[in-house]
């Protein structure tokens, strides 16, 4: 939000810079995000003065230049030549000495320099307007009047306007704060306790006066209905009549200008005045275009066509709250006017609305027809209900002033049911506890008091708060304790000398600890932690047999269909961002994300929705960065399944089974499940999911449900063990087998043959081929073996690896090779 320093000193008296008052105003909250330097020309005319022709010569070498000296009051004549047809001596024109910088209306920026035209020296230039900024035209030089004073800065002579444009990062919840009045209210707020607290005279913060307002006659006569009380709580409105519609005063516009809004013409720019000086949003209507002379709040049928001043229809919805003459839609209630009842050059009376609109109904018109606007931006958030009088009484009275005109109708005010001020009681001693620190009770009422707060009763310890209904963010009376500490200033706050902490139960295991733990191993082995939007495209769901559409929990109200339903996996997050890296030169990925997953299951009238937490972890491209020394080897399914079996091993499960996964997800995978329940599932992704993303490269995917994790590790005991005294001992058996058997089924054959002093089991080769049968493989293995009490002998190896013999041939079908 762009607030003019120039326009918010109108309702706060103070010589601070725009950078003092930037820094105070993001101590209270209001984050200055930048401040920029405005002027009403661009450039300010520096470096460009009032000066006289002396004389004129027509150049020796050119028939249509003329060579001139000119005084600009320095003492020295300067030679300037001229193409003007329109030059002569004894003129008072602009000149761009050396060195100045010019901003023409049309075309780019350009330095005046020292130069030779056609052979004769030019010191600098004679000005049209249109090479200063100033109008369109460049039939000639501009000629100012005879009393135009020699050596005037261009800037003086027309007035240019210098000004600050704060930047304001402003919180949805600071509604109050969206007008140069709420941000004066929130500066003069800080002033005034700044000064209370060093005895200085505070700043007077005041609101523009509408004591002039008065009726003029009621000649024109507007009948208003509200149908909807509930989206329209009030609804203000009066008429102005024998107008003239034209440009704005050059003060009018350069406010506009400073805050980045284009003026239109003197009505509609008042209206966007207000809403920029108050926070109240105004429309104007051609009254003659109100046909009937009836204004009519209210919800139309589903499919209504309307035309909006950008020239674009939209298809109404029941929901819509629209004003209404007796035929015809004229605008979408706080969001945007139509094109058939807009002011124009030819109108002479127009009815001037102030409304306040439910927030609710405002945010779901502006969103389901994409249309943002000041007005919509603010009723959103909240406006002031009980300003709308107030408002327009101001705006009525800018039209007078500005496009003249009479007000010709009683002022009409449909409030039926007035929202009041909320009543909060409010403790010293909570405020004192919250903060940290004993606020003087004296400065805790100034603040308040300056905040707009009333004091609706006052006790020894405690008071009774009547909170203004601009203040649409104070419902509690911590709400109150953050404005007081706010406006105090958070950095006078001492920081304490002690810690006070309780000692709390926790339930094991640790969830954030784990999850740390398992981040921290994959950190460790370059993976890099990615945190995705819950929110995906819901057609994904029915590109994947094993995504259920209608689980989908779909948004009432989407940004975009990009982003209309919370997501059933984490897999599309984690191809999407490879993809975008992959289509910018970053192929080589190893990403993992903890989040979320939401489905909707439907049983009968009610809806159950769950959320399950998982862990996803994607790996893409080569294992290592390129260089001279290592090789240029990619990633692939037993990496994946390397970094699988490694968090596992960490979180101490070790008692799982291995499968194949049916997932279509998939065109490889397998998955580790412990008491039937799925833990993990890991693979290639299919080439069909890889499309949807437009992933042209490998990627393997793994899926842990976490929540299945953690349940888990409640039954999970990590013991200490010291270090083995005794040697490891390594055996080795060939094995020829059916292709049928899985490495997983001879692994569980040994543990379950030898379950005390067999330590591991490895496959480290295969071999399938020419020499052996075609429905044969060759497995061979190595097993390690351990006494923790003593040194194995011989004889109790043989007898280990003879077992482990006769098991695989009477289970499997192993030939000894």
């Amino acid at each position: 939000m762009k607030i003019s320093y120039n326009w918010l000193k109108e309702y706060i008296n103070t010589d601070l810079s725009a950078e003092e008052a930037g820094k105070l105003l993001t101590d209270c909250g209001l984050e200055v995000e930048g401040i920029e330097k405005f002027e009403t020309l661009k450039g300010g005319l520096a470096g460009i003065v009032i000066g006289e022709v002396i004389t004129k010569e027509k150049h020796p070498d050119a028939d249509r230049l003329s060579v001139t000296t000119v005084d600009i009051g320095t003492g020295t004549l300067l030679t300037i030549v001229c193409g003007a047809s329109n030059v002569a001596a004894g003129q008072k024109v602009v000149i761009a000495t050396i060195g100045a910088m010019l901003y023409p209306s049309v075309g780019e920026p350009f330095e005046i320099k020292k130069s030779k035209i056609r052979g004769q020296l030019s010191e600098g230039m004679i000005c049209a307007e249109d090479e200063i900024g100033l109008g369109a035209s460049h039939e000639g030089i501009m000629v100012l009047d005879a009393s135009a004073k020699i050596g005037t800065p261009a800037k003086d002579y027309f007035k240019v306007e210098e000004d600050h444009v704060l930047e304001i990062g402003l919180t949805p919840n600071r509604a109050d704060a969206a007008s140069h009045v709420g941000v004066a209210r929130d500066l003069s707020a800080v002033l005034n306790t700044v000064t209370k607290k060093s005895g200085l005279q505070a700043p007077k913060f005041q609101l523009p006066s509408v004591s002039q307002f008065e009726i003029d006659n009621t000649d024109y006569k507007i009948e208003v209905l509200v149908e909807d009380t509930n989206a329209c709580p009030r609804y203000s409105g009066i008429v102005i009549s024998e107008i003239t519609v034209g440009d704005s005063p050059e003060w009018l516009k350069n406010r506009l200008k400073a805050i980045g809004v284009r003026p239109i013409n003197n009505i509609v720019d008042i209206t966007n005045y207000v809403l920029h000086e108050l926070g109240q949003p105004m429309h104007a209507f051609d009254a003659k275009k109100i046909n009937g002379n009836k204004v009519i709040v209210k919800k139309l049928a589903d499919k209504v066509k309307f035309k909006t001043l950008d020239l674009v229809e939209h298809e109404l919805s029941s929901e819509d709250l629209m004003i209404c003459n007796a035929d015809n839609p004229m605008c979408i209630a706080g969001v945007f006017g139509g094109i058939e009842s807009g002011v124009t050059s030819a109108t002479t009376t127009v009815f001037l609305e102030s409304a306040y609109f439910s927030p609710t109904s405002v945010r779901k018109s502006s969103k389901r027809h994409n249309l943002k606007t000041d007005a919509s931006f603010r009723f959103e958030r909240g406006t002031d209900p009980n300003i709308t009088v107030y408002a327009l009484k101001r705006a009525a009275l800018l039209i007078k002033e500005i496009a003249g005109g009479k007000i010709s109708s009683d002022l009409i005010d449909i409030y039926p049911k007035k929202i009041e001020n909320c009543k909060i009681p409010f403790s010293y001693e909570n405020c004192d506890r919250l903060i940290g620190k004993h606020i003087d009770l004296e400065i805790v009422k100034n603040i308040l008091i300056s905040l707009g707060i009333e004091i609706a009763h006052e006790g020894n310890d405690a008071l009774l708060l009547s909170i203004p209904t601009f203040k649409v963010d104070v419902q509690r009376e911590q709400d109150v304790v953050e404005e007081i500490l706010r406006i105090y200033g958070y950095n006078n706050i001492e920081i304490p000398t002690t810690l006070n902490s309780s000692i709390q139960f926790a339930e094991k295991p640790d969830k954030e600890k784990t999850q740390n733990v398992v981040s921290e191993i994959l950190s460790n082995n370059g993976f890099a932690e990615m945190m995705g939007l819950s929110l995906t495209k819901s057609e994904y769901a029915s590109k994947i047999k094993s995504l259920d559409p209608s689980k989908s929990v779909l948004m009432m109200n989407p940004l975009s269909s990009d982003l209309n339903a919370l997501r059933q996996t984490l897999l599309f997050s984690g191809l999407e961002t490879i993809a975008y890296n992959q289509n910018r030169r970053n192929a080589d990925l190893k990403i993992y994300e903890f989040g979320k997953t939401y489905m909707a299951i439907k049983g009968g009238e009610a809806t159950k929705y769950i959320e399950t937490k998982h862990l996803s972890l994607f790996i893409s491209g080569r294992k290592q960065e390129e260089s001279w020394n290592v090789k240029n080897e990619a990633v692939n399914f037993y990496t994946l399944k390397g970094y699988v079996k490694a968090i596992l091993e960490r979180l101490g499960i070790n008692d799982i089974k291995l499968a194949e996964s049916d997932s279509d997800i998939f065109s490889q995978g397998l998955s580790f499940s412990s008491n039937k329940k799925t833990l993990v599932e890991f693979g290639t992704v299919n080439r069909s999911v890889l499309k949807l993303t437009d992933i042209k490269q490998d990627v393997f995917y793994a899926d842990f449900n976490w929540d299945l994790i953690i349940e888990r590790l409640k039954k999970t005991n990590i013991m200490y063990t010291e270090v083995p005294k005794f040697p490891e001992v390594r055996r080795d058996l060939a094995l020829l087998i059916d292709k049928a058997i899985q490495f997983e089924q001879l692994e569980q054959l040994a543990y379950q043959t030898e379950k005390n002093m067999l330590k591991n089991v490895n496959l480290f080769d295969v071999y399938q081929g020419d020499k052996l049968p075609a429905e044969k493989k060759s497995y061979a293995l190595s097993f390690t073996l351990q006494d923790e009490s003593a040194t194995l002998t011989d004889k109790q190896i043989e007898k280990i690896m003879e077992k482990l013999i006769k098991t695989y041939q009477e289970k499997v079908g192993a030939e000894i090779r």
